[in-house]
């Protein structure tokens, strides 16, 4: 993914650097997947913020992310977490695992935090 920001450490200077614009979405996407999983893992991983569940490695590990481009927010999840959601993820997917958001229409918060909380219940039922 190539972003347009300078490479940063964290969650919150990723955010701090996004233009201002954006600041305020990327902080909604990041509360709405914190709400979901507080124990989340947060981190910077391939450039933008990700949330890992916590005690895995590898790809067990990888829960999502998501990434300011230059006209739009992009979501990565797992493949089977977005199964049960793809008639509502359907119009913002662009492969099997990304969901693009254009900045000129209202993010799907909603649908984040839906795919979030199947990716946590999918996990746990051992069913990723």
């Amino acid at each position: 993914m190539t972003s347009l920001m300078k490479p940063v450490r964290d969650v919150d200077t990723y955010i701090q650097t996004a233009p201002k614009e954006v600041q305020p979405i990327l902080r909604e996407i990041r509360t709405a997947i914190r709400a979901a999983v507080p124990d989340s893992t947060e981190s910077i991983s391939y450039g933008m913020p990700f949330y890992g569940f916590k005690g895995e490695t590898g790809f067990q590990a990888r829960l999502c992310y998501f990434g300011f481009l230059k006209k739009k927010i992009v979501f990565y999840t797992r493949p089977t977490f977005l199964q049960e959601c793809m008639d509502e993820a359907k119009p913002y997917l662009s492969t099997k695992s990304a969901l693009h958001f254009p900045l000129d229409k209202p993010i799907p918060i909603e649908l984040v935090k839906k795919l979030v909380r199947n990716g946590i219940r999918k996990h746990e039922a051992g069913k990723d």
